[in-house]
C-alpha cells in the first residue's frame, strides 16, 4: 500500500496538460503584446544613435580638426581626415589628429555616411548625413545635421 500512495502523491505533484498548455499560451499572449513595443524601440535606438554620432562624436572631432586646421577636411579627403593626415591637397596645416580614437563608424544601419565640404545645407561649414534605415539618400527617414 505504500508504494500505492507514494505513486499517488508523485502524480499529485506533478502538472496536467492543460495546465502546461494554458500557461503556454498566456505566455504567448504575452509575447504578441511586448515583442512589438521592443521592435519600435530598436529602430528609435539606431536613430538615436545615427543622431548622437553626427552631433557629438563627428560634430567634435570636426570642429577640433577645424580649429587645428583653419577648415575642414574637404569633401575628397572626407572623414578619414580624423584617422590619418590627408596627403590630398590641401594638406591640413597642423594636423594633431587622429581626432577619433577608433575607426570612422557606419552608421548603425553599416552604411557609410555622408560627409560633404563645404556643404550644400552648410555652406560655412558641412554636411553629414546618413541614409536612415532604407538606405536611400535624400528620402524622409535620413539623418542629417542640418
Amino acid at each position: 500500500m505504500t508504494s500505492r500512495t507514494a505513486l499517488r502523491r508523485s502524480l499529485r505533484r506533478g502538472f496536467t496538460l492543460i495546465e502546461l498548455l494554458l500557461v503556454m499560451v498566456i505566455i504567448a499572449v504575452l509575447a504578441a503584446l511586448v515583442i512589438p513595443s521592443f521592435v519600435g524601440r530598436s529602430e528609435e535606438a539606431r536613430k538615436g544613435a545615427a543622431e548622437t554620432q553626427i552631433k557629438s562624436l563627428f560634430g567634435t572631432a570636426l570642429d577640433t580638426y577645424e580649429v587645428d586646421n583653419g577648415a575642414y577636411p574637404t569633401t575628397t579627403q572626407g572623414l578619414e581626415a580624423l584617422r590619418s593626415k590627408p596627403s590630398a591637397a590641401p594638406e591640413p596645416k597642423k594636423w594633431s589628429g587622429p581626432y577619433l580614437k577608433s575607426e570612422v563608424p557606419n552608421d548603425p544601419w553599416g552604411n557609410p555616411y555622408s560627409y560633404r565640404a563645404p556643404g550644400q545645407h552648410n555652406p560655412q561649414s558641412y554636411d553629414l548625413s546618413s541614409m536612415g534605415p532604407d538606405g536611400r539618400d535624400g528620402t524622409e527617414d535620413d539623418i542629417t545635421n542640418w
